[in-house]
Formats: C-alpha cells, structure tokens, sequence
C-alpha cells in the first residue's frame, strides 16, 4: 500500500497513534468535523498499547476522573457497533478483596462515593466471593466489594476501532512518520516538523506515551512522566475454564487477575518499581518489550499462588515485561500547556490508559475545540505541575514511590515522602523547632500541626480521628480566643505592572479591581461558560502595580490563565515572584495587640480598615500588611522578602509571648474555614461552578456595566432558577468522621455529595459542605422544606442543614 502523503497543513495535528491519539482524533473528527491528522511514527499501538492488560474500572476519588472512566465503558460497549470492528469489551464485573479491617473501611467508604457518583456498587461477604470464584481461597478475607459493571477489552482492538472510526469521519492517520520539532512562534505552536516534511497547524497535541516528555522537550515543555517497568504473566488455560469470572484486584497482595483465554492474566504493583529508560526512549522501540525479570516478579506469583492455588500446577505461556509511563500523583496528564499557546498534552496514564481512553479522548478533544475544559479536569490538569517538575531526578523518584502506593491503603492525610525537604522556608528549621509536623505541597515544606508535650511530630494514620486531632483542637482554639502565627510561605504571588495592568485584570477578574491604591479585593476569575478558574486576592499597590496572592498548588495554572487572558496589546506584565518573598499570617482576636507591639504603624479600624494593604515597619524590615482572613478572626497576612522573614518572626513571637500566641498549621486552617465557611478551590469551587451556586455572586461585577470574562454566561445563570447551590451540613454523632464524597439524600433520594469535610472544633461537630442539586430549582424554601441524611461508610446518618455560617466573631458565637 503506498504511503499517505503528508498535507502541508491541517487544523489539529495529534503526534501519537495509540488509545489516547485515536480516541482523541475520533472524538475531534466526530463531534466537531475537525480538520485533523494523527502523526504515528511506527504503527497503531506499537508504544504501550499493545501490551497493556486491559482491564477496565471506573471508581476513582474524583467524580470527573469517574465521569470519563464511565464515559468510556459505555463507548467500548457501542463503538462495535460503529465501525464494524470489535472492541474485546466483555463487562466482567471488578472483585476487590480486603485482607483488614481497615481496607474494608475503605471499601465502605469507596461503595458510599459510588453511590455519590451514580455506579452500583456492593459488599460481599468471603463467602459469596467463594461463589463467585471458586478458585479462589478466601481463608484471609475479611470481606470485598464488587462493581458489576468493570470489566476489561483488548487495547489494540479498542485503538484500531477507534482509529477506522475517526478515519470515517474524516480524520487522516499517517503511520511510519517521525516528529523531529514543534515550532513555536510568539508562545504558540505553529507547525510540526517531521521526518516527512512540515505540516502547519492551529494546535498540536502530544498523545505520545513514554515519548510524550522528549516531544515536550522539543517545545520547551515540561511533562513530567516516567518510563517504569510492569509485568504481568499469561498462563496457560486451567482445567474448568475460567470464562464469566470477574476481575480481581487484590490491593493487600499487590495483584491483579483477569481471565485470558481459559487462564489467567497475572499482575501486580510492588512496592519497589524499576524505572527505565533514564536517558530517553529510543525512537526504534516499537512493538518491542524488555527482558523477563522473573526474580523481580517472585513476589507477585507468591502472594498470587496463596489466593489461588490452582495456578501451581499450571504452565505459564508468556511474561510481558512492558514499560508504561507513569506520573508524579498517579494521574495522568490532560489539558494546554502553560508555556506554549495552542500545544496540548494527553500522557502519563499510570497503566489505566485502556480505562480512561474514551473518556479522556473525549474531555481533551473538546478542550481542544473550544479552547476550554469541558469538566472540572483539575485532577489531571497539566498545569498542576510546576518549575520543580521539570527536575528529572526528582520527578522520577516521587513516580516510584507513587507507583508504590497504586494498593497501599489510602488514607486520610498521607504523605509522599521522597524527594523532600525541597521547597523551604526561611523560617522551616524555627518551624521544626516548635514541633512541626511538615506536609509538602507542590514541593514545599508546610507545617501541617505541632506536637506539644514532647509527643513526636509525626502523622499516625487511620481513617478515624488520627493522633494529631488534640493538638490541632488546641491550635484552632488559639486562634478563636488568643492569636496563632502561619508561615504561609508557599502562597503564589504574582506583580503585575503595566499602564494597562487595571485594564487587564477587570477584564479577567469576576469582582471590582479597579479600587484605588491601598484597596484589596477577594475575587473568581470566570470562564466563558461563568465557571471559576481561579480564586485569589488582589491588592493594588499602586495605579499601574498589583500584587496577587493565590493557593500553593495553584501556582502554574493560575498563572497561566492570567497570561493566556490579557486582551493582546496591552502594556502589562505577570511577574511570578513566589520564591522571593514570604508570608506570616498573624490571626485571632488578639492579633492586633501581638503587632501593634512590634510597629509603629497605626493598626486601628480607622487606620487600617478590612481589605486594605499597606506597608508597615517590623524589625525595621518593610512588610507589605493585608488586612485579610480565612479563618474568620481579626489578622493581617504579613508578606515581606524572605530576607526579612526571621527577623519579622523572632519579634512577632517574641512579642506575642505575652498574649498566648501558638504556632499553627494548615490543618487547623481547614477546620476553621470550614467553620466559617470560606470556599476551597479545587473542591468547593470549580470550573464547573457558577459563583452564584457557590454563594459567591456577591463577588461578581454584575450590577455594573463593566465588561469581564464570564460576564454573558453568568448574566445567564443569574437570571435563572439556580439547579445547584453549595450548602453546609453539620453532625452531631462524635464517632461520625467526614472527609468528603460522603452522598447527600433529601427525602431519600441522592441530590449530591459533599466536596469537603472535616470536624469543627468551636462547633463540636463533623462539617461538610456539598452541591445540593435539583433540575426544577434549588433555593432556600426548596433547601428547608427537605429531611436531610449523609451516606458515611455505607451507613445513613442525620445530618442538619446549616444556610448560614457556622461561626461568626463579631458575635463571638456559634450559629446552629
């Protein structure tokens, strides 16, 4: 057959010919008639597809990640039916086993966030597992979870049917062709050179596997992803067939079982990965695999032997040893790139690439095409990585230990441990010397909570109340009654100057930045569709100089959405000033005795109002002041370069000494927004939500004629009965523990699921807010007029709704 010419230009060039290039290219070609062309540089599947085992689940802790996986079981189940080429779909049902006590916890609280996300899910007890696999011995069981409707397909199938349907809705696929560059121009891609030639295009995306970070190279762009080595084994067929069986993950053993043909595939995930391919993955490794590493595999056949014995006495046929690229967090990669316009990436699938083909082909097509993310896809956002990722040492050590924790039991609060310390504050060894307990965030080191007593600053998990509960208690009440010191060194912040600068962020900003200098202002950042992108401060420090203040994690991404959205031709800069300058945040009632002591600068209500900054003097060091809170207490973030932090530190503790004032961390933070009820972006507030939904329309600019990014899509959602509002529910039952995704019932029926949880230690109760949703309108008669229940850990327990918040300090009481 002779080759396919290259066309001299196309719309979207996808650079890679596996399950996510094909289903990206499908789902281009057919949902949006796209002008589109698949670069393949050996044949369809050569890279990982063609090894992967194939089976399919759908439960994960994010609802979106669930939403795709869900997506793409129903898509393996019809694309046959499309195109005329089978798929290998056979919904086997998934079989999880417990071992524990505590990986049945797990499962309760995983069939409870199925339910949250609409998949039927059950418990079963050892012996219906039995009959279910009489194979299996079930002697150590103490229990396991089922989901009828997982199963498993045959990757190459899946990608050529996937392939023949995008080459029928008029997608060009050409194999044996090689990228050799990506051409930017002004921050935007604009061709993509290959060993055929140039081809020109609008935007480009990397599906390429383990190719996809030497693709990114060749951009500029960082993709942080790891070539590890997995295996898996084939036996031979077992006397009694195997046919009908489920799935089988055995998390406590490390293993995995599917049926093969009248046998087993045998698989699983240790504890001590073997990366590959340190300096690159050869251009030529198509259809190729490693070397057996039998001893290396031992203790998977091990543990798989004692769960089914039967496997002794048969042969095996085949060891695959096929390297997959896996990521930093265990999620994969989707979305435009922060440092190049126009360039995407879909990589990093962690082995689940077959699960999540169809539906992340889909998200990312249409993120293509409309130039925004369909779903709140933060989970695998590419812009959650940061300048720390681009360090491949680094990267590839933290992607073993996550590898390592693929069926370690996930609970609350754990901690990555390699690679760390790396991000420091100036104050980390005063930090350490109080008794913190570090948590890392996007490689920095913060101070989750401090031991006191001489107890070991160290978490103890369970999915109970772990053993740092008192100690956070005692620092949340410090706060509430005395005053607490943060570092809150980590904050990205950002300068943007420019004579255009006000026009600019009014232009992005949901709320009124053009105050006069000395003002701050707490607002969203929209999408065309009125979603919250980001969530930040902005404080004016002059006409053409802002100062701007967001989370840790938020680093990349909301800087990139600030840079992809100033109006072009104005006279503005974004300066990422983050790792220059500090933050100690000083909160509580006596908070304004604690600095008046250390500066001469008058702090009264007059002189220094709420939502206000100025420049104070400590220890003679300039300190930028916002007066600003997100605990609901009197405070000031104090921001100053980091040259000036101890000194500003030893004199504000020095100085607080007389007024009680304690060290406290991120975990006491949490507890006391939750009381207050501040939003978290991420979980609270997404890009799928409307600030009037979150109960933050008091934010946007609406009654004004000011136009803003958002503005028609929210003018919309105003005018109209809301379908979703975000409300606060509270439990009484000491023993009840939330963490989020517990399922929200109205009358009975399933109306949503909380997005945080947490425990409120000036309430005395569990909190946990949630989208409560109804398409015929949700508002305060519809919200009172309901008996509410949270579905915790498979058990229905009362819960009572809260419409205000739960602590208010002026009043110096509680509200329920």
């Amino acid at each position: 057959m002779m080759a396919q010419a290259l066309p001299s230009h196309a719309r979207y060039v996808v650079i890679g010919g596996g399950i996510i290039g094909c289903s990206t290219a499908y789902h281009l070609a057919r949902n949006h008639a796209a002008d589109v062309v698949v670069l393949e540089q050996s044949k369809l599947t050569s890279g990982s597809t063609w090894h992967a085992a194939g089976l399919v689940g759908q439960l994960r802790t994010s609802a979106t990640l669930t939403q795709l996986l869900k997506y793409s079981v129903e898509l393996y189940g019809k694309l046959e039916e499309e195109t005329g080429l089978a798929t290998g779909w056979k919904q086997s049902g998934c079989l999880r086993l417990a071992c524990t006590e505590d990986r049945m916890i797990e499962f309760r609280r995983q069939v409870t966030t199925a339910h949250s996300f609409g998949l039927e899910m059950e418990l079963l007890s050892p012996q219906e597992v039995k009959r279910m696999w009489p194979l299996m011995d079930v002697s150590d069981l103490t229990g396991a979870s089922y989901m009828p409707t997982d199963g498993q397909a045959s990757p190459s199938d899946i990608t050529q049917s996937l392939a023949k349907g995008a080459r029928g809705h008029g997608a060009k696929i050409i194999e044996e062709v090689t990228v050799t560059g990506i051409e930017v121009k002004d921050g935007r891609v604009t061709a993509v050179e290959t060993s055929m030639g140039r081809i020109e295009c609008e935007k480009a995306i990397i599906c390429c596997g383990l190719w996809s970070r030497q693709l990114g190279e060749m951009a500029g762009v960082s993709v942080p992803l790891q070539a590890v080595q997995h295996q898996y084994i084939v036996t031979e067929p077992i006397e009694g067939g195997t046919d009908g069986l489920a799935t089988v993950r055995d998390p406590d053993r490390g293993t995995y079982f599917k049926e093969e043909v009248g046998g087993f595939m045998l698989g699983g995930y240790e504890p001590n990965p073997k990366a590959w391919a340190l300096d690159g993955i050869p251009d030529n490794f198509s259809f190729q695999l490693l070397e057996d590493d039998w001893d290396h595999f031992e203790q998977h056949m091990e543990k798989a032997l004692e769960r089914v014995p039967a496997l002794e006495t048969v042969g095996v046929k085949t060891m695959i040893n096929g390297p997959e690229s896996f990521t930093p967090d265990g999620n994969f990669m989707l979305g435009e790139t922060a440092e190049v316009r126009n360039l995407f990436v879909g990589a990093g699938f962690n082995a689940f690439g077959i699960a999540a083909g169809g539906g992340a082909g889909w998200a990312l097509a249409e993120w293509v095409a409309n130039g925004e993310q369909p779903l709140d896809l933060w989970v695998v956002d590419i812009r959650r990585y940061s300048e720390l990722h681009r360090d491949a040492d680094w990267s590839r050590d933290r992607t073993l230990e996550a590898y390592g924790k693929h069926y370690t039991l996930a609970y609350p609060h754990d901690e990555y441990v390699s690679g760390r310390p790396r991000l420091k504050s100036p104050l980390y060894e005063r930090m350490a010397g109080a008794g913190a307990s570090f948590g890392s965030k996007l490689g920095w080191e913060r101070p989750n909570w401090f031991a006191v007593n001489g107890a070991a600053p160290e978490d103890v998990l369970s999915f109970g109340r772990q053993n740092w509960f008192d100690a956070v208690g005692e620092e949340h009440r410090a706060c509430r009654e005395r005053a607490v010191i943060f570092d809150q060194s980590s904050f990205a912040k950002y300068e943007v100057c420019g004579c255009d600068a006000e026009e600019a962020l009014s232009w992005i900003c949901a709320n009124d930045v053009s105050k006069p200098p000395g003002r701050l202002t707490y607002t969203q950042m929209l999408n065309s569709r009125g979603g919250i992108e980001c969530d930040l401060t902005v404080a004016r420090l002059a006409e053409d100089h802002f100062y701007l203040v967001t989370g840790t994690g938020f680093r990349t991404h909301d800087a990139a959405w600030i840079r992809q959205n100033i109006p072009a031709g104005l006279d503005v800069t974004l300066g990422d000033i983050t790792e220059d300058w500090g933050t100690l945040s000083l909160f509580g009632p006596k908070a304004r005795e604690v600095l008046s002591a250390v500066t001469g600068d008058d702090l009264s209500n007059q002189g220094f109002p709420f939502a206000t900054v100025k420049t104070i003097s400590v220890a003679s060091h300039d300190v930028r002041a916002l007066r600003v809170t997100y605990v609901g207490e009197l405070g000031w973030e104090l921001h100053m370069p980091v040259g000036a932090m101890v000194g500003v530190y030893d004199a504000v503790v020095s100085a607080g000494a007389g007024h009680g004032l304690a060290h406290a961390g991120y975990r006491a933070l949490e507890s006391l927004r939750l009381e207050k009820g501040y939003r978290a972006w991420g979980s609270d507030i997404t890009p799928t939500d409307a600030p009037a939904e979150a109960g933050l329309g008091w934010a946007v600019k609406l009654k004004s004629n000011a136009p803003f990014l958002g503005r028609e899509a929210s003018q919309e959602i105003a005018s109209k009965p809301l379908k979703k509002k975000l409300v606060c529910f509270t439990v009484s039952h000491p023993g009840i523990a939330l963490s989020g995704r517990e399922t929200i019932l109205r009358n009975g029926e399933v109306v949503g699921y909380l997005t945080s949880a947490g425990w409120g230690y000036t309430v005395e109760k569990a909190i946990g807010y949630g989208y409560v949703r109804h398409d015929g309108g949700v508002d305060e008669s519809y919200l009172k007029s309901g008996e509410y229940q949270l579905e915790v850990a498979c058990e229905r327990v009362p819960c009572e709704l809260q419409l205000k918040a739960l602590y208010d300090p002026e009043m110096k009481r509680v509200k329920i």
